[in-house]
């Protein structure tokens, strides 16, 4: 009994001390992750993580006894749940996210084991002799014989994500050595400076919280215009806004004047002279542009003369 109390103590004081030290948490789910996978994931992350698995409740007894000390540390309980481990770092979350998944081993489907993902039987030939053909039928595999042996004439779904694999299904995958299934550390919740958050959220970019940040930004100039009431993001809005007014009333009465309206209001009331100095200067521009050209004209035809000598014409 001695024994297992100074175990449970370690235990507790290992687990304080890495809650001390590391402020970011991956709670990883181990099912079907074999132990030379956990011993290469330990290596992959040496000198950036810690990986501490445990039983249930000795972990949500060691967490508790913290939460007076660390009261952020309660969010955790509620997913300390399953078969679960914990990895613990102060590095990239990103990047542990990476090393953390990238260790995943093809295994061939089992009996009541249920599929992580859809698996298919491809089409082509088997290899199998025609006295297996009734075995095919009973699952709804489309056959034919060809050249003596079995072939699967379509692509055929032979198990749903979710679902169970049923014996028949499991033998047909392994006669056909189809490993359809990758076991390897899952990661169900991570934990960052008091926070628990699902793994979908390291997904989102920069790009994205910029979006989102300028539709709050928009949203919030909208309403507090609406409402008129001024905030920070409405202020340019409403300055603009105030000086379109501040022309509208100078174009319509004549107290209130200044250099630049003054012009607009000579445009309002001359269009016709504004619009002959339009084209003369459109002209003008257009001759600019024929004299530039000419003038390219003449410096290249200068100096194919000077190429040839001055004698081009007496050998034409």
């Amino acid at each position: 009994m001695g024994g297992k109390s100074e175990n449970k103590a370690a235990y507790f004081e290992k687990l304080k001390n890495l809650l001390e030290e590391y402020k970011s948490i991956f709670i990883v789910e181990v099912d079907n992750v074999s132990s030379q996978q956990m011993h290469e994931i330990r290596i992959a992350l040496r000198g950036e993580g810690i990986v501490l698995m445990g039983k249930n409740t000795m972990v949500r007894r060691a967490i508790r006894g913290l939460i007076a000390d660390f009261p952020d540390y309660e969010r955790l309980l509620p997913h300390v749940k399953g078969n679960v481990g914990f990895v613990f770092t102060n590095g990239d979350l990103k990047d542990i996210r990476t090393k953390i998944l990238a260790n995943r081993v093809a295994a061939p489907a089992r009996a009541g084991a249920v599929a992580p993902d859809d698996v298919w039987v491809p089409a082509g030939n088997t290899g199998m002799e025609p006295g297996k053909t009734s075995f095919f039928q009973a699952l709804g595999v489309p056959t034919k014989i060809a050249r003596g042996t079995i072939e699967i004439t379509n692509d055929l779904k032979l198990v749903e994500a979710g679902a169970k694999v049923g014996a028949s299904e499991a033998t047909l995958l392994n006669m056909l050595n189809i490993s359809p299934f990758t076991y390897g550390m899952g990661i169900a919740q991570v934990y960052d400076q008091g926070q628990c958050f699902a793994p979908s959220v390291l997904d989102i970019d920069e790009a994205q919280l910029l979006k989102v940040f300028l539709s709050a930004v928009t949203t919030i100039a909208t309403i507090s215009l609406a409402a008129n009431y001024p905030t920070l993001p409405s202020v340019m809005h409403s300055v603009i806004n105030s000086y379109k007014n501040v022309i509208a009333v100078a174009l319509g009465t004549e107290g209130y004047s200044w250099p630049a309206i003054d012009e607009l209001k000579d445009r309002i009331a001359n269009p016709d002279a504004y619009a002959a100095a339009a084209p003369a200067a459109a002209a003008t521009a257009g001759e600019s542009s024929n004299d530039a050209a000419e003038t390219k004209k003449d410096e290249s035809e200068a100096e194919e003369s000077e190429e040839d000598g001055g004698f081009g014409g007496l050998f034409d």
